[in-house]
């Protein structure tokens, strides 16, 4: 049997996981569908294109860059030696490094092209007329993206949302090495069971992981289901 006290410390990783994944879903709601709005619509001018090019690049470069690696450099960023954590000290700004905003920051990166990618994809499946009759009849480039584009994509911003979510559950490179592992703040359930087996609780390890697999499997077959609605004509 597992004590109160335990099932407590199991508990509170899996709270800041759904946070962490929650806050971080949000953000990428609010401040990368106008980003991936703007790779999407089509570009006269050639210093632009490449300059598109260019940050499709470096957004895409979670994908390909160990998490170890981008932790490392961000915690360098955010440390109080260097970087926005020493303009944070000298502007007597709390740093963010091992701190849930920190997490938060590190998740942004790190999930940001599994985010903008499928609404990218959603953005270029709206037909041309449409915007273009959107130009005509709307002179405001907000409004054409809340009332036309946005509804338009809303297939790909559900399966980017949900995959940016689970796949911040799933993190642990990144945010052990900028929040190491605070119980209530900075611990998240892949910290939490890697602690457990390095305890040689297996138990504990069995139960977190077991939790997490039902979740993945829920998450899996939610993505799935979008993404069938995002093929249909």
């Amino acid at each position: 049997m597992i004590d109160q006290s335990l099932m407590s410390d199991m508990l509170s990783p899996f709270w800041v996981s759904i946070k962490l994944a929650s806050v971080t879903t949000l953000c990428l709601l609010v401040f990368a569908t106008p980003v991936a709005y703007w790779l999407a619509k089509p570009s006269q001018k050639k210093a632009v294109g490449r300059l598109k090019i260019l940050l499709m690049g470096i957004i895409a470069m979670p994908l390909v860059l160990p998490p170890t690696v981008i932790g490392f450099y961000l915690l360098l960023l955010l440390s109080p030696n260097m970087g926005i954590g020493k303009w944070l000290i000298e502007h007597n700004i709390s740093p963010l490094i091992f701190t849930f905003e920190g997490l938060v920051i590190g998740s942004i990166i790190y999930s940001l092209p599994f985010y903008i990618q499928p609404v990218y994809a959603q953005f270029l499946r709206i037909p041309k007329s449409v915007m273009e009759m959107a130009q005509l009849l709307e002179p405001s480039r907000l409004r054409r993206l809340l009332t036309v584009a946005l509804p338009q994509a809303k297939v790909g911003i559900i399966l980017g949302s949900l995959i940016s979510f689970a796949h911040t559950i799933g993190e642990f490179g990144v945010v052990l090495m900028i929040g190491g592992s605070i119980s209530g703040e900075t611990k998240v359930v892949s910290i939490a069971i890697y602690e457990q087996v390095e305890a040689l609780n297996y138990e504990a390890a069995h139960m977190m992981s077991g939790i997490l697999i039902i979740m993945g499997v829920v998450m899996v077959a939610l993505i799935a289901s979008v993404s069938r609605m995002s093929q249909r004509p």
